[in-house]
């Protein structure tokens, strides 16, 4: 009490007949004291509780394809968690970015990350990108189809800047190879609706008919396709990871991507240990 008194300059307290007793300031003190030990006590019991997972959020923003698998990979993780609350962001390839580059969320979901960016990822799940057509289209009814067969067909083609168009892009100068773009359509629900009102072929990731349903679409058998791209979860490395980020982490590169990969297997998107 008396270092107390030194530090703030003002008299504390009386001594009356043997007892303490505090004067206006040193009663405010008393008051202030107790908030903060009240304060400290709160926060031990939220740090225990996030410690506990009992609390706390978790922060997501994801290009718009990987929409269609993200809820299969939170929901077993909220089986295990369940008082945790999930940020889920879905936007284009450069909202996305620009929300990595604030360091707003705690991981990012791309197909192909940025590299301008000092980042960590994990490469987490194969993405297959592959042709689709309707099935009353001519070209559903054959067989033997080679890149060739697609580049004479009227396509619809995501826009510029989507991971879907890079991977598309790149793949043709492999084979030096030329669509017929007929339409840029923003959306991989348009484009599939399009293709199903037979506006024309596309080429979108093999998620968005596993996940989003495919009715009066197929799959054609193109000796090319499918396009081998893949899935990263991603971070700033300036943003230091939470401890529901760390589990978080964990949990995808173990029992989601395992959940996931046999999905895929299931539906009939990959061969069992099989890499086209």
């Amino acid at each position: 009490m008396r270092k107390l008194a030194e530090a703030t300059g003002f008299k504390l307290y009386n001594y009356t007949n043997r007892h303490l007793i505090f004067t206006d300031v040193g009663l405010e003190l008393v008051k202030t004291a107790v908030e903060v030990l009240d304060s400290f006590a709160r926060l031990d019991m939220a740090l225990g509780k996030i410690k506990d997972f009992k609390s706390g959020t978790l922060r997501l923003a994801v290009v718009s394809t990987s929409k269609y698998f993200i809820p299969h990979l939170l929901g077993p993780f909220l089986e295990l968690y369940p008082d945790i609350d999930i940020q889920l962001k879905i936007g284009n390839r450069e909202q996305t970015i620009e929300r990595l580059k604030q360091g707003i969320d705690d991981f990012y979901v791309f197909s192909h990350p940025p590299s301008d960016i000092e980042t960590e990822s994990i490469e987490f799940l194969r993405n297959p990108l592959v042709a689709i057509a309707h099935e009353d289209h001519p070209i559903a009814k054959r067989k033997n189809l080679t890149l060739k067969d697609l580049c004479k067909e009227p396509f619809l083609m995501r826009e510029e800047g989507s991971g879907t168009r890079h991977a598309i892009e790149e793949f043709l100068k492999k084979y030096d190879a030329k669509l017929n773009v007929k339409m840029t359509i923003e959306s991989n629900e348009a484009i599939k609706h399009s293709v199903m009102s037979k506006l024309g072929i596309s080429i979108l990731s093999a998620h968005t008919l596993t996940y989003g349903g495919q009715s009066g679409l197929v799959r054609l058998p193109i000796k090319e396709l499918p396009i081998n791209a893949h899935w990263f979860f991603v971070w700033s490395k300036s943003k230091r990871q939470t401890l529901i980020a760390a589990k978080f982490l964990s949990h995808i590169e173990t029992n989601g991507r395992a959940l996931l990969q046999q999905e895929m297997i299931n539906n009939g998107m990959v061969a069992d240990n099989v890499e086209r």
